[in-house]
């Protein structure tokens, strides 16, 4: 009945940039618009801006399967965009086209960018209800898109990354040959869409043919409040496998890339319950041993960053 009283109802932001984003004290302005066919009695229009972690996962199965829940407010910010009266004593639309604007201001804050993953989410609400004599209240939702602004003079971010790894393997005759892995990234701060450059430097002496690979993977880890074991989910983002290196070979470089989805999510380590990181797992594939491998954490952020090269 409601979309007969109302049609073509939207809710429109004023956009600050041009992803359309959101962060910490910003101030949010646009407006409501809809079509009524016929005069209308509205007792008020109201509005509420919220922001929210909400995380879920189970565990086990049959009797011992177990639920977790947990949920948190950042903020919750009421406001009227139309009062009962304010049209007239009767609180009658005319029948057309009707737009109001809004205005609100997210708090100061440090709230965790906007996501959603498989056992929870951290969401920016904007909700509006019409209440009609009569009737039941009507809400309309709109979700922002918000972002934690990282602060970019933190000199970690822009500072090389560097590691090594070495092991012994055995062959047949058991005459033992030294493997080393030796890597680097130019940075540990990227943005949504940017290639990664990793350089590597292998040293093969033993008699099996080493592959290197590379792997750019989304940990996301959910927790409760109440400091029960967690769920950690990992997503692999991106993958390569760069040329093999022969036994015997020294000193053989090589160049893998890996890039970060445009539709990655930012880091989010400022959140409790929710967590979001990136790493990148360089490792050297042996047959009948295990995996060589060396790890760089790296964050995903809104701005851009450029490499700070050591003098």
């Amino acid at each position: 009945m409601f979309e007969k009283a109302f049609r073509d109802f939207g809710i429109h932001f004023n956009t600050l940039n041009e992803k359309n984003t959101f962060s910490s004290g910003d101030l949010v302005t646009g407006h409501i618009a809809f079509v009524i066919p016929k005069a209308t009695k509205i007792r008020s229009i109201a509005m509420c801006l919220t922001g929210n972690v909400d995380v879920h996962w189970t565990s086990g199965g049959g009797k011992r399967k177990r639920t977790y829940h947990a949920k948190m407010d950042f903020f919750r910010l009421k406001s009227t965009i139309l009062e009962e009266g304010a049209v007239g004593s009767a609180s009658q639309l005319p029948p057309g086209r009707h737009v109001y604007p809004f205005t609100c201001q997210i708090p100061q804050g440090d709230f965790p960018s906007s996501f959603r993953g498989p056992h929870g989410q951290i969401c920016y609400k904007l909700t509006v209800s019409i209440d009609r004599p009569w009737h039941m209240s009507k809400d309309f939702v709109t979700e922002l898109n918000f972002v934690h602004r990282v602060d970019c003079n933190r000199p970690e971010l822009t500072a090389p990354l560097s590691g090594s790894n070495c092991t012994s393997v055995c062959s047949l005759s058991c005459t033992s040959g030294s493997i080393t892995m030796t890597a680097s990234v130019e940075k540990k701060g990227f943005v949504q869409g940017e290639t990664i450059r990793i350089v590597c430097n292998f040293s093969n002496g033993s008699s099996r043919t080493v592959i290197p690979k590379a792997k750019l993977k989304q940990k996301q880890q959910y927790n409760t409040p109440k400091g029960v074991r967690g769920r950690l989910f990992v997503k692999k983002l991106d993958s390569v496998t760069g040329p093999p290196v022969a036994a015997h070979t020294f000193d053989a470089q090589t160049e893998m890339t890996l890039t970060i989805p445009d539709d990655s999510s930012l880091t989010i380590t400022n959140c409790n319950l929710l967590q979001v990181e990136y790493e990148i797992e360089l490792s050297l594939c042996l047959r009948a041993s295990s995996d060589l491998t060396v790890l760089f954490p790296i964050v995903v952020c809104d701005i851009p960053l450029h490499p700070r090269y050591p003098d």
